[in-house]
């Protein structure tokens, strides 16, 4: 009886951990890390992009003009709007975990997936255990643009020629090669 109470409580606990969702962590829980030399500086490179103000872009009066000619409320309270100027937008609120928020904009976890699975240094320093975590690969450039015109489309009325060779100089983060 011992034993299928043990067995039980495993296949319990491992029902609940193999359905279980990564959350999404916050560019805070990932900039402690990607903010060193050693790592490529990531953090900053966010800090000082377009993406870290995306959130704040809707709040402008501007953007609320724009989101009114579409017939649309306010336009940081838009789902159309939101879907492309934060992290995590449409998710169940349970997988936002407690040092995430949208109001940061497109964070690392928009383009590398929910980091939990994958944020500890231990599972980093191993490219494949991270990408066995749930971190996203991008084999090419080619896969990274299509990420990118995910939001940068037609679809935006603010919608400019999307250069991608010329935007992605501007964000491109990688973490340096160790010598």
């Amino acid at each position: 009886m011992q034993k299928i109470s043990y067995m039980l409580i495993f296949l319990l606990a491992f029902s609940f951990t193999a359905f279980a969702q990564a959350q999404y962590v916050g560019v805070k829980t990932c900039g402690m890390c990607h903010k060193k030399p050693e790592q490529g500086e990531q953090l900053k490179i966010w800090e000082g992009s377009a993406h870290a103000n995306a959130f704040k872009t809707l709040q402008s009066e501007e953007a609320n003009k724009i989101a009114a000619a579409k017939g649309l409320g306010k336009a940081a309270e838009e789902a159309a709007c939101l879907k492309c100027h934060v992290s995590g937008h449409g998710v169940d609120a349970a997988l936002l975990g407690s040092k995430f928020s949208m109001e940061d904009g497109v964070q690392c976890e928009t383009c590398h997936g929910a980091g939990s699975e994958y944020k500890s240094k231990k599972v980093m320093e191993d490219h494949a255990a991270s990408v066995a975590a749930g971190m996203k690969e991008y084999k090419d450039e080619a896969a990274i643009e299509a990420q990118c015109v995910s939001c940068h489309n037609e679809e935006s009325p603010t919608y400019k020629e999307f250069k991608f060779k010329e935007m992605w100089d501007k964000i491109k983060h990688p973490v340096p090669a160790k010598g």
